[in-house]
Parts: structure tokens; sequence; C-alpha cells
């Protein structure tokens, strides 16, 4: 059943139907999102990009916003594939893939199973690569416990778990924040698009998966963005030590900015992007 489409589908090979957003004409641009969000996180940088002359896509991962809620498949590789999917469909070719979260896991492990074939550049936003648990790799990691809590979390209440953790991904907690309501309830109804299997299935993949292997083969331009104050994934341990491993990484640091930064510094990020993919 693979390669099966509509205007705004594809069908992995096991079925699963990929819900995706597709607007404008150029150099395509890919976006893959952060759990336990949608495409529509994306919303700010598509319309940008695309008012400056690229194609914009994104991709809702299985199990999130609109695609299937399957079951099975909930893993970083089947993510990869499913990615893969939809690149070879569209028969995307000079990409740039631009990756939030667990979304630049997905990325770093796209290009670490299918290559840079159809890849030009990359952008790693707040990503979780290379690690995010503590591991003897990894020692400075975030402790298991974390995401242990958050497991039971998304299992007891997940709708007031995903309210609740909006404040800190945006950084609203921190003196002198401008809270917007409405950013927090555009988590929550992104959040609550996302299955519970799926949302509770993905927390493994994007604390435990070791992307090291995958960065090493991110031969081409990557940009690294962070939050210096990123209360979800810590830049000690992720963006800095990512940015080792890659042979062409460059690090991009938002003073002040937290894990939402796509939202929150929104006009400085479509500045970047648009400068780094017209280099």
């Amino acid at each position: 059943m693979s390669n099966a489409r509509t205007i705004d589908t594809v069908t992995a090979r096991d079925g699963t139907v990929i819900h995706f957003t597709d607007w404008g004409h150029g150099i395509p641009v890919v976006f893959s999102h952060g759990w336990p969000l949608s495409a529509d996180a994306w919303e700010d940088q598509m319309l940008f990009l695309a008012e400056h002359g690229f194609r914009v896509i994104a991709h809702d991962r299985r199990g999130h916003g609109r695609s299937s809620k399957a079951w099975h498949g909930n893993d970083m590789n089947t993510y990869a594939d499913d990615l893969a999917t939809l690149l070879d469909t569209l028969d995307i070719t000079g990409a740039t893939l631009v990756g939030h979260s667990t979304g630049g896991g997905e990325v770093a492990r796209y290009i670490g199973r299918h290559g840079t074939g159809r890849v030009a550049r990359a952008v790693l936003i707040g990503a979780v690569t290379p690690q995010m648990v503590a591991s003897p790799a990894n020692p400075d990691g975030v402790p298991m416990s974390v995401f242990d809590g958050i497991r039971e979390s998304v299992r007891n209440d997940r709708a007031q778990y995903f309210l609740d953790l909006s404040t800190p991904f945006y950084g609203f907690n921190r003196p002198g924040a401008e809270v917007s309501e409405g950013m927090r309830q555009s988590f929550l109804v992104q959040g609550l698009q996302c299955s519970l299997k799926a949302a509770y299935a993905c927390i493994k993949q994007f604390s435990e998966t070791d992307f090291s292997a995958d960065l090493c083969k991110m031969t081409i331009p990557t940009l690294v963005i962070h939050g210096d104050d990123d209360q979800i994934v810590p830049l000690a341990t992720t963006a800095r030590r990512a940015v080792e491993m890659l042979p062409q990484g460059r690090l991009s640091v938002y003073e002040g900015a937290g894990h939402g930064l796509p939202s929150t510094h929104k006009n400085r990020l479509n500045a970047e992007l648009l400068a780094f993919m017209r280099s």
C-alpha cells in the first residue's frame, strides 16, 4: 500500500495514513514537529517561508494530529520511514529538513537510515539529539525518573499534564514572561489530537534513542538552534554535544529562549532559516 496518496495524505507500507500540509512553490522545506504536537506547530515558519518563495511541507507524525492513530509503529525507525514515504511519494529533492525536539531526532534518524540523496540541508531546533536520558555514554543526561514521571502523568490525566507542560515549554514561568493563554490552549488542542497510545509510546523514543551514529552521517550543512533557557531539552547535553558530532554543524544559541522558540521567537527564527537556506 506504500506510495498511495491523496491531495493531503500519503500511505505508509503498513497502511497508516500520514497527513501533510503542502504550501507554496520553490525549493522544498520539510518540517518534523515535536511531541505531542502536529504540523500546526510550524504554521509561523510555513507561512513566512511560503511567502518568501519556498515550498513548505509538514506532516503529522503517525498517531499525532490528523494522521492514523495506529497502535503499531510508534518508534523512531518507523517515524523516519514514514518521513521517507512522504519524501519519496512527493518526489522531493534538494530539501531542507527542519526538526524541532522529537522531530529533530526524526530528521537525524531519517538521514541515518535513508541517506542524504533528497536532502541538501538540515536544521535541528531544540532537538533531542544525540540523547536525552542519562546513560554511561551520556552521564550528564536527564535521569530516567523524569521520563517515568512523564509517563505516569500522561496515563493519569494527560489533558491536565499537557496544559501544565505548556507553561515551561514556552518559558511562561519565567519572571517577566508575557503569557499567551492562546498559545497554551493551542498546545493542549494539538496534544489531545495525539492518541494516548502514541503519546505514551513516543516518550521512550524521544528520551532513550541514541542518535549519535545518525548525526555522524549528516554530511550536509546543519544548523543547530537551541534556547539557553530550554527547560525541556537541556542545551548542554543535547545541542552542544550534537554540534560536535555533526560533520558540518553550526550552533546558534538564543539567549533567554525556552523550548517553544518556533512560537515565542518566531521572527528571529524565521529570519535565520531564510538566511540559512539562501546561503
